[in-house]
């Protein structure tokens, strides 16, 4: 690498650790619309019958807290060999799930700053438990249950002040399946109207107090696809950059709703009605939860000092109970990591596609399966997970190689032909058509392609967008480390620069540096203006900006890919030079006579 390319890389660096300050500065985010409302007894209205109902944005219900704040506070927990619930007698639902196979923190900086051994844990500080029923007084009361342990579970039961008995079973299961019944009863000798209703399924909540929560997310499935609200929906950017209108509120379905789910990058709660009866409607709202304390603060100085969570119900319009009978609706729920493989078996068994959760839907989700399953397959033979990654990646190198090897005696080619091309250029400068149609039958006639170089990076692409959507989700990678790497799905930070409390991650560097080399190596298109080469050449530059923050795992790949073209390039170059035929020798000079003098 020359000076000038060092010079340049160090300049985009530097640029790289103002950008977000410079940003930040010119253009401060603006402050969301305050989720507490004065008075909002009755969020959702809708005519009797209706089969959709139309929740009122304007006023969403109270979120901090279902009862008085000095209201005693019962729990009952439940576990297996998965997972801890905990349940609340505020609100009657599970407050709390704390997965026992996963640990909190898993990266080096996390664990030194992690003084305990906490699990990963869903629906953490939120204001209200997942099951909590929202909407008007009647539904509510003073939100104290009763929990009472049964065999196989919990049940949370209370009077409500219309008349009806409301009543919440919980039961156990395997593979973090829970299943919870939701039952209005009746008791009385009169029908009872049953105003609309937000059934809480969970909030998606942070993994951790530095998890900036931009992979959180709310989810839905309509039975033909499934539709992602996150952070961006909700901070609704001009072009995706510039502060904007925040939403506070999302509302979808039209008594299609299969499924819906909160989630964060790895862990998820997935709520499935009965399948006969999908939800009416699906909501979300973007919601602030606690802040982390002073002490919190001076231990993490990383905590994000204002924390967010989506929460989300499943919407029902009201209804007429009659006379000593009863309403009940059943759910399976899943609360735990975002494995595929056991989601993908769930998704089997109830017929619904909750796998799709894991991102892996659309075109490229194809080569995520793929490589996500390859991968998992390499681990189970006994390579780690970072080797994994190598070896799927020197695979796929091989099978492309033939394409890439033509590919780039190809560019050789054009490039020993490009004198005799700009000499056609040159002649037909004044008639363009004739021009393109001249130097078309000459590349024809010596064989070469002009898209031979871009076709292996073209037909590659898929595979790269399939390694970034597998690697964005997988917990397989979560902990898993490689040489200074903690944790191959988060950046490789070594160090935080003081000051500019910027990150420094060392492989997008030498990812970037493997690029330029690359880019050197590589022949220049014929044709090219030497301006339109400097910027190509310094074009993986970009790369390094848009990489430099994404997961270790992504950028081992990308480096390990650079180096193998680079290795295949010297290849490439070597047999080329053995294969090319010897130079003829010179002929040998003749002796010059003197001219013969004329008597």
């Amino acid at each position: 690498m020359d000076r000038k390319s060092i010079i340049v890389l160090v300049v985009s660096f530097v640029l790289l650790m103002l950008w977000y300050p410079l940003v930040n500065r010119l253009y401060p985010p603006r402050p969301p619309g305050t989720n507490t409302v004065a008075s909002a007894t009755n969020p959702i209205s809708a005519s009797p019958g209706a089969s959709a109902v139309t929740p009122v944005v304007s006023a969403p219900p109270p979120t901090a807290s279902l009862v008085r704040p000095d209201s005693p506070e019962e729990t009952v927990t439940l576990e297996n060999e998965d997972a801890r619930y905990i349940f609340t007698s505020h609100g009657g639902g599970l407050k709390l799930m704390e997965l026992k196979k996963y640990p909190e923190a898993v990266g080096c900086r996390d664990k030194k700053r992690s003084s305990t051994n906490n699990v990963a844990t869903l629906n953490t500080k939120a204001p209200v438990p997942a099951f909590a029923l929202l909407g008007s007084d009647e539904l509510q009361g003073d939100g104290i249950f009763q929990l009472t342990k049964t065999a196989t579970g919990v049940r949370a039961e209370k009077a409500l002040p219309n008349g009806m008995h409301l009543m919440k079973e919980f039961r156990l299961g395997t593979n973090y399946l829970i299943t919870a019944t939701v039952r209005f009863e009746n008791r009385t000798d009169r029908p009872v109207r049953l105003s609309p209703q937000e059934l809480v399924i969970g909030t998606a909540t942070p993994i951790s107090s530095h998890d900036d929560g931009l992979l959180m997310a709310m989810e839905w499935y309509n039975g033909a696809k499934a539709q992602r609200i996150d952070g961006p929906w909700f901070a609704n950017k001009t072009l995706g950059c510039f502060a904007g209108t925040p939403r506070t509120e999302f509302v979808g379905g039209s008594s299609n709703v299969v499924w819906a789910a909160v989630q964060n990058q790895f862990f998820t709660i997935i709520a499935v009605p009965p399948t006969n009866a999908p939800a009416p409607q699906v909501l979300s709202r973007r919601i602030d939860l606690p802040p982390p304390s002073r002490e919190e603060m001076t231990a993490n100085p990383k905590s994000i000092a204002r924390p967010i969570g989506f929460q989300t119900a499943f919407l029902y319009p009201e209804l007429s109970v009659a006379a000593n009978t009863a309403v009940e609706r059943q759910y399976h729920v899943f609360a735990g990591p975002k494995e595929y493989k056991t989601l993908d078996r769930l998704a089997a068994r109830l017929g619904n596609n909750m796998d799709l959760v894991m991102g892996f839907g659309g075109f490229f989700g194809f080569f995520a399966k793929a490589l996500l399953l390859s991968m998992n397959g390499l681990h189970a033979m006994g390579f780690s997970y970072a080797l994994a990654i190598i070896a799927i990646t020197i695979i796929i190198k091989l099978l492309f190689w033939p394409l890439t090897n033509a590919s780039t005696k190809s560019m050789k080619r054009m490039a020993a032909l490009q004198p005799q091309m700009k000499a056609i250029q040159e002649k037909y400068k004044d008639d363009p058509k004739k021009m393109n149609q001249k130097v078309m039958e000459f590349m024809k006639e010596n064989k070469v392609n002009p898209a031979a170089g871009c076709l292996p990076i073209l037909i590659q692409l898929p595979i790269f967008f399939g390694f970034y959507t597998m690697l964005r989700s997988a917990i397989e990678l979560r902990g898993a480390g490689f040489l200074w790497a903690c944790d191959l799905s988060q950046p490789d930070t070594v160090w935080i620069i003081p000051g500019l409390n910027f990150p420094l991650n060392p492989l997008p560097l030498i990812m970037g540096a493997t690029q330029l080399w690359q880019m050197r190596l590589t022949p220049p298109s014929p044709g090219m203006d030497p301006l339109q080469q400097k910027m190509m050449q310094y074009m993986p530059l970009m790369f390094l900006f848009i990489l430099y923050n994404f997961s270790s795992g992504l950028t081992l790949y990308w480096t390990v890919q650079n180096l193998l073209t680079i290795a295949q390039m010297k290849l490439t170059k070597a047999s080329s030079a053995k294969s090319a035929p010897p130079a003829a020798p010179a002929p040998a000079a003749r002796p010059v006579t003197p001219p013969k003098k004329k008597k």
